[in-house]
């Protein structure tokens, strides 16, 4: 972190110990608290378009997810299960404690949305909104596969392939695959909606082999721990207490399946949303129209 530019002038930043990782996360703002979560394969930095308004009006808190940016690397098990969503949510509940927070919001983009989603699930008394930002649950993903979310979503498949394949495909050339991974997801196939500063933080943390691994075990655990942790919830009829917002790029990856809503409404009863012109990194492609969501969905009486 000390070598990279800092996109969080006026945040201060801090490593918590939840006894299981050592997680890194910046804070910043008064208000109720929010808690912001990244996914794949970026780090906290994703979240700095909408950091500064955010929190005008919210005490934010924006970690790297274990394994994921400044945080640490916990070793991986045969079940995976230590890169599970159960685990990272763990994280993120003694990290909230840490800061004195019982009860806040939760906004989570990607893997992020899938810690945030699973946190709502198993501790719904502290989890007061949640938004998830271009996903369906990880349940919908598996079961409602087609061949074009599949061709769109082909990493899904290939990260959570046994080791060491697809960590050293990756390794090989990290840069190469980071960038074009993005860029392909983006509404216009490119570089252009990044900051050049946040693709140096990207592409730091994605030359480090460790991490790289652990990014391939948090989709082991999805394809595995995380699917049946999902599975269970839905066969018992288990569903998320709070309200739910879902937000996707009309050209990400809910966008190729039948209904997003319709995929959140098994988990959740009280769920909206919409589509907004982006790809799937709707932070950074369009930070206004996500902006403008989260201020009434978060503020919602």
């Amino acid at each position: 972190m000390i070598d990279l530019p800092d996109l969080f002038p006026g945040f201060g930043s801090r490593t918590f110990d939840t006894g299981e990782a050592k997680i890194f996360a910046r804070t910043g703002g008064s208000g109720p608290p929010l808690l912001l979560l990244h996914g794949y394969p970026q780090t906290h930095v994703m979240w700095h378009r909408v950091a500064p308004a955010l929190a005008e009006r919210f005490a934010c808190v924006i970690p790297d997810l274990r394994g994921y940016g400044a945080s640490s690397v916990p070793a991986s098990a045969p079940d995976h299960a230590p890169y599970s969503k159960r685990a990272m949510a763990r994280d993120m509940m003694a990290l909230m404690r840490g800061l004195g927070h019982e009860r806040f919001a939760v906004a989570g983009h990607d893997r992020g949305g899938r810690v945030a989603y699973r946190l709502a699930l198993d501790q719904p008394k502290c989890v007061r909104r949640l938004a998830v930002l271009d996903i369906v649950p990880t349940y919908a993903m598996w079961h409602d596969f087609t061949v074009k979310l599949a061709m769109k979503t082909y990493h899904w498949l290939f990260l959570a392939q046994p080791e060491p394949l697809p960590e050293r495909l990756v390794g090989g050339d990290p840069d190469f695959y980071l960038d074009w991974t993005i860029a392909s997801w983006t509404r216009d196939h490119s570089l252009d909606p990044f900051d050049p500063r946040a693709l140096a933080h990207y592409r730091a943390f994605f030359r480090q082999p460790e991490r790289i691994h652990a990014c391939c075990e948090d989709y082991r655990a999805g394809q595995n721990t995380d699917l049946a942790a999902d599975e269970a919830d839905a066969a018992a009829g288990r569903k998320i207490a709070c309200p739910l917002l879902a937000l996707w790029g009309e050209a990400g990856i809910p966008g190729e399946t039948a209904s997003p809503l319709a995929a959140w409404q098994v988990f959740a009863d009280d769920v909206r949303g919409e589509g907004i012109p982006s790809g799937h990194f709707v932070c950074e492609e369009n930070p206004e129209e996500v902006l403008s969501a989260l201020f009434l969905f978060l503020t919602e009486s």
